[in-house]
């Protein structure tokens, strides 16, 4: 399968996490996939998310030096949609149209304008498709 994905916060998380190791295992493998294929994107909303369940969540909590490691060696080479009043119009219909949460129309609305053909989360319903977009959980 190739073409452009987009990795949602939970897909990085899970990486952290040691007591779902076929979660971390499958995760770990769809991030070195986007980084050897160029092929996978994530947005400034994704490395927000991720630092800030790393900062209060993770047991022992992520430090400043590893965060800072962590977004050169992981984030930066994936990070391809910023903030903007485009982006935020265009969640905003995704919103209004499919009734989704304010940040999951973000992150939808982020994979759009990266022009991927699947978000990869388990946030959303596995299998729906918006506009150009297939929702995928990898982890079923």
């Amino acid at each position: 399968m190739s073409g452009r994905f987009f990795l949602d916060t939970n897909v990085f998380v899970y990486t952290f996490d040691s007591n779902a190791r076929a979660k971390a295992t499958k995760a770990a493998s769809l991030i070195r996939r986007a980084a050897d294929t160029g092929e996978g994107v994530v947005s400034y909303q994704v490395v927000q998310e991720f630092f800030n369940v790393a900062f209060r969540r993770f047991s022992p909590a992520m430090t400043v030096p590893e965060a800072e490691q962590y977004l050169i060696t992981v984030f930066r080479p994936l990070l391809a949609v910023h903030s903007s009043p485009a982006l935020y119009i265009s969640a905003l219909r995704i919103k209004a149209k499919y009734r989704f949460g304010w940040y999951d129309s973000l992150i939808v609305a982020a994979a759009l304008e990266a022009s991927c053909t699947i978000l990869y989360t388990d946030d959303l319903q596995d299998g729906n498709e918006i506009e150009t977009l297939r929702i995928q959980n990898p982890f079923r």
